[in-house]
């Protein structure tokens, strides 16, 4: 009974989440004087992105990222669009080009159709999911400069609500780590990589250099629940808001054991992929980690935020290591979310757009249309 009830919640939610986005855009899309139909044409090309520091989480290093830079072109206006690739997620620049050079929008007069065109390009083979957001950011970034509104006023979101973004410190010595944090002085919370033999060592240095709120990633890299549950009581006193994903994805009746004791908030992350792993993961998590290159873009992305809300979960904002194309794009979602991890394009060297801005360690918003990116 219980299970149905909340099934019956969250697809109740999926329905207003949806109802919600269509009543926005047709009420937006009026500035326009009348309906602009024509031919779409995408086309996208790779880019490696250059990590500022070696990049390590628990079960791996790298200094670089690929991307897929994605376009769409469409009566003299142009939506970007992002894939990132970090090579965890199973997706190259190759399965990404082969993927795109299947879609063909040549079907679709009307970028407003935007229902008709995801679910297309969804529907044409499993996976793909980083790809599929690179459409799905691209035609988002469009429909909102045909409309002239970013995105977060088509959803009616209110940009004073969005969070601070926090800065991820990953795994390294101890002198890398502490100029890491001192590089990261502007912000207001930060988020540490765990999960190996040293957590307790790489916590106790970033507490010598900083006293700022933390939040941990442990990409699941705990393996014992008892021992997890000890090792949050001490990182609750060490000044840490929230876990992320401590134990492996698979053991679901640890991970619930384990945050109805937790003192802390834990979220899902690699657990929660697509909107059916937000009912899923209900019970089992304080809160759902949200990335645009696992749940295929921003119109699953806002809809999967409404699930959790309706569920009583907590919703965060994350992303891969992207350019300010893919975290202006998550950024739209933010004034929903209690946390929010977008610094991806603050990790590279080589970012090609200028987008969401932080200041004072906040998340804010412009008022530019589409996903709010200029390119550099």
């Amino acid at each position: 009974m219980k299970t149905s009830r909340r099934k019956f919640i969250a697809l109740s939610a999926v329905a207003a989440a949806g109802l919600s986005t269509v009543t926005n855009v047709i009420a937006n899309s009026q500035v326009r004087q009348k309906p602009v139909l024509g031919k779409m044409k995408l086309s996208f090309e790779p880019y490696n992105l250059a990590l500022r520091h070696v990049f390590t989480i628990a079960g791996s290093s790298r200094t670089s990222t690929p991307v897929m830079l994605t376009r769409i072109d469409f009566s003299g206006f142009t939506g970007f669009g992002e894939a990132s690739m970090p090579p965890y997620l199973g997706e190259t620049q190759e399965t990404a080009s082969k993927f795109l050079s299947m879609i063909d929008l040549s079907g679709f007069s009307d970028p407003f159709q935007m229902e008709d065109i995801l679910n297309y390009v969804d529907n044409l083979g499993e996976g793909n999911r980083a790809a599929k957001a690179s459409v799905d950011i691209a035609l988002h970034d469009l429909v909102g400069k045909l409309i002239g509104q970013p995105w977060y006023r088509i959803w009616g979101l209110n940009p004073e609500l969005t969070p601070n973004t926090s800065f991820t410190i990953g795994i390294d010595t101890a002198e890398v780590v502490k100029q890491k944090v001192n590089e990261a002085s502007a912000y207001k919370i930060l988020k540490v990589k765990l999960g190996r033999e040293n957590d307790r060592e790489m916590i106790q240095t970033i507490r010598s250099a900083t006293n700022v709120p933390l939040a941990v990633d442990v990409n699941q890299g705990w393996k014992d629940k008892d021992k997890a549950l000890e090792m949050i009581y001490w990182l609750k006193e060490m000044g840490i808001v929230m876990i992320e994903q401590p134990l492996p994805k698979e053991r679901i009746d640890d991970m619930a054991w384990l945050t109805a004791r937790s003192p802390l908030p834990i979220f899902g992350d690699e657990s929660v992929q697509r909107l059916p792993d937000v009912v899923k993961a209900a019970g089992v998590y304080h809160g759902i980690n949200i990335k645009l290159m696992k749940c295929t873009g921003m119109r699953e992305a806002f809809i999967m935020a409404k699930t959790a809300k309706s569920l009583g979960m907590k919703v965060m904002i994350g992303c891969m290591t992207e350019t300010s194309c893919a975290i202006s794009a998550a950024a739209q979602l933010s004034p929903l979310a209690e946390f929010a991890d977008l610094d991806g394009n603050l990790l590279i060297s080589n970012d090609l757009y200028s987008g969401i801005q932080i200041k004072a360690g906040k998340i804010t918003l412009s008022d530019l249309p589409g996903i709010g990116i200029v390119k550099i």
